[in-house]
């Protein structure tokens, strides 16, 4: 009788289900009461995941959450925030019943696979703050998450994990190592706010320029005390250390601490965090690229580069968009040259400067070698202008040393009537802030560019280049290939040494 009946309980105890059974069956119907066809692609990519794994847990052992939580804290180094992609189970949870862990259970892993496509493609969609924004997405996808982290849970490596979904790129590594070093900044109390007064300049005596050269110290911009005879004197060690700066920053480097370098010098370390933290977003936009050719235009630095094969091999200053006349931001394919380009006049610029110049300068048009059109391209008297109606001719300058674009023209399609050209007013790009234009880009030694596009050093020699040039007849021409150009925004770069850029916000853009 009590053998019957002991057989009997333990054929009751095999049927019942187990803990991790009855874990992997609260999982399952974590998924199944969701509808997959309305899905994010992230929780499609989350629910085959588990399926593949036959809805097992992942997060029962705490060493392996304790693992998960290191790697996810070495987030706040590239300026995310930890606690958004922190694991929702902690050690006591992982008694909780089965429904309740479940829900943390595949909280915890949906987290993990954002934190890989954050670091991947970034936290925000660009298209939803600009809507110029057409820049292609890395190829990398939720599925593709899902994937890097079966490999990580198969090697038990969640701190290689992160640093693989990183963008691979120096520039990247550097912002972080910036964003570290104002930490550190901020951890031991920030930098000092100068005092009232006057400008600061060289040669004087001042209980300011104690706390001047301590500002400078903090950020490792100051002169090396060695050099120092009275910590009031602006000596001259102090003057080259802050003219260092000011190129830095972008401001006139007279060497004295004006209003525009004081405001400078008086950014809150938070502040500078904060716009680090915007710049390493801007950067997982767009670093994970894989072109082995491209010009990079980066507006708030006032900079073009070309790029062969990751590395730049050149580099020139650029003038762009003032603030009332942006120059977008986003990618195109250069595909011809216009050399000797005549102009014309857009719609914006004949409404809101050509038309008010002429009612006061007659003469004007004459004076510039600009030509009336009508709409078929024939050409009108200069008296035909009617200046109440625009829209009825175009105006068109002719090639020459006085034309605005210059000796050449490249050019890209863009539906915002926005190109790179050569420029007349040379003497701008030595002006430290240059938005000037009314948003194309104007770059220095345009034709050296020019020539790097061909790719070509026999067919389109510098020699050859100039030949054409200097034949003065307009002629467009193709490119063998057309070239990628990105048109970015910046407003911090990092030198090799370490040392911090930071630009103005010319578009107002950091805020988001």
């Amino acid at each position: 009788m009590w053998g019957l009946l002991f057989g009997l309980w333990m054929m009751n105890v095999g049927a019942m289900p187990s803990s991790d059974d009855a874990l992997r069956d609260a999982i399952r119907a974590q998924f199944e009461t969701r509808s997959m066809e309305s899905a994010t692609a992230l929780d499609r990519a989350l629910a085959n995941f588990y399926a593949r794994r036959e809805f097992g847990s992942l997060w029962g052992e705490s060493t392996r959450l304790e693992r998960l939580a290191v790697a996810i804290g070495g987030l706040s180094e590239d300026g995310l925030d930890p606690a958004e992609y922190a694991p929702l189970i902690t050690d006591d949870k992982l008694v909780a019943a089965p429904v309740e862990l479940a829900r943390l259970e595949v909280g915890t892993t949906r987290r993990a696979l954002l934190a890989i496509l954050h670091l991947h493609l970034g936290k925000v969609d660009p298209t939803r703050l600009y809507a110029s924004w057409n820049f292609t997405r890395p190829g990398f996808s939720a599925e593709a998450a899902a994937a890097a982290l079966e490999q990580a849970l198969t090697e038990d490596d969640f701190a290689g994990l992160i640093e693989q979904s990183r963008p691979p790129h120096w520039l990247y590594g550097r912002l972080r190592l910036a964003l570290k070093h104002l930490r550190e900044i901020e951890a031991a109390g920030g930098w000092p706010v100068l005092a009232a007064g006057a400008s600061l300049k060289p040669g004087m005596l001042d209980p300011r320029v104690v706390q001047l050269r301590e500002r400078l110290r903090i950020t490792g911009d100051g002169p090396p005390e060695a050099l120092m005879l009275d910590p009031t004197l602006y000596d001259d060690a102090l003057e080259e250390a802050v003219r260092a700066y000011q190129r830095r920053q972008y401001l006139e480097a007279d060497g004295a601490v004006g209003r525009a370098t004081r405001a400078a010098l008086d950014v809150p370390v938070a502040a500078r965090i904060e716009q680090l933290r915007v710049n390493l977003e801007r950067a997982r936009w767009l670093l994970d690229r894989n072109e082995r050719r491209f010009v990079l235009v980066d507006i708030a630095g006032y900079r073009a580069s070309y790029f062969r094969d990751a590395e730049r091999v050149w580099t020139g200053r650029v003038q762009v968009g003032r603030p009332y006349r942006r120059t977008p931001s986003y990618q195109a394919q250069i595909t011809y040259v216009t050399f000797n380009p005549t102009w014309t006049v857009p719609p914006t610029i004949l409404r809101e400067d050509i038309l008010p110049r002429l009612a006061k300068e007659p003469d004007y048009l004459r004076r510039s070698n600009i030509r009336v059109l009508d709409l078929q391209g024939r050409e009108l008297a200069p008296g035909a202008v009617d200046l109440s109606r625009p829209g009825s001719y175009l105006l068109r300058q002719d090639a020459g040393p006085t034309n605005p674009l210059g000796q050449v023209v490249i050019r890209f399609p863009s539906r915002y009537a926005i190109y790179m050209h050569d420029t007349p007013s040379q003497a701008l790009f030595d002006k430290p802030q240059r938005a000037f234009s009314s948003g194309c880009i104007r770059v220095e030694r345009a034709l050296e560019l020019t020539q790097l596009l061909f790719d070509d050093a026999e067919l389109w020699s510098r020699d050859a280049i100039n030949a054409l040039v200097t034949a003065g007849e307009t002629r467009d021409v193709s490119l063998p290939k057309p070239l990628p150009i990105l048109i970015a925004y910046w407003t911090v770069d990092v030198e090799a040494d370490g040392s911090v850029a930071f630009r103005k916000d010319l578009y107002d853009r950091d805020a988001g």
